[in-house]
């Protein structure tokens, strides 16, 4: 990332192996179609590696689905005993929404199954419906999810055309800002709380403006402490083990 070309020389000189054992936050640059375990194992394989390192503990604090990018925690060591509190931190999202299309899984993983009017929306339209989603309030989760029914994941039964009822969740939407809008995509960010989905929000917008819509792209820019500022490529996670082996 050119925006912070000595990040990575600087974070490998400070490291050495005894710090991942007592425990080490990594904030990665989750890369679009990789899965959150993706980059977990991909630690865990350098960590062995480069560092020796072949029974350390290694987790995420919160999942990003594989076409969502942007900020993955990764806890390393000690610090996975921090996972669940680093999870209750504020999320922050940029996402385009496409009004006039939805999908099954209420984003790009499967295939358009209806289409509606998108033209009577406009940019205030949209800026005044988020009133509507702002503050405490209940989410149905997509059924395309990894919420438990009966001891199994609600994306299983989905991918065998079964629909087992679900139950709405309690979130917090804390600001919702329109960033842009050209016809019939919307960029927007949005600050809220753990287990909020962009996509359901997508979904309930769509219906809120007479239309439907779906989640066509999502941007983890925040969650909690961290910011996608200081969060590492994946090539720069290899690079970081790299300077860190050398050294």
């Amino acid at each position: 990332m050119t925006d912070k070309p000595n990040l990575v020389p600087n974070i490998a000189k400070r490291l050495q192996v005894s710090n991942f054992e007592a425990g080490y936050v990594l904030p990665v640059d989750k890369p679009y179609a990789w899965t959150s375990t993706d980059v977990v194992r991909k630690v865990k394989t350098l960590l062995r590696n480069k560092a020796g390192l072949k029974k350390i503990k290694v987790g995420h604090a919160g999942t990003l689905d594989p076409l969502a990018t942007g900020l993955l925690i990764i806890c390393i060591g000690k610090a996975t005993k921090n996972i669940e509190t680093i999870q209750l931190g504020e999320k922050e999202y940029v996402a385009d929404i496409c009004f006039g299309t939805t999908t099954p899984s209420f984003d790009l993983e499967t295939s358009p199954d209806c289409h509606y009017p998108f033209e009577h929306i406009a940019a205030a339209d949209i800026a005044n419906a988020f009133a509507g989603f702002v503050g405490d309030t209940e989410q149905l989760p997509p059924l395309f999810s990894a919420k438990l029914i009966a001891g199994k994941r609600a994306y299983d039964y989905a991918r065998i055309g079964e629909t087992p009822e679900l139950k709405p969740a309690k979130i917090n939407i804390r600001s919702l800002e329109l960033i842009d809008y050209k016809p019939p995509v919307a960029r927007i960010r949005m600050n809220c709380s753990k287990g909020t989905y962009v996509r359901a929000f997508a979904r309930d917008l769509g219906t809120a403006l007479g239309s439907g819509a779906h989640l066509a792209k999502l941007r983890r820019t925040a969650s909690g402490a961290y910011g996608i500022e200081s969060a590492l490529s994946i090539d720069e996670v290899e690079d970081m083990f790299t300077l860190i082996d050398s050294l």
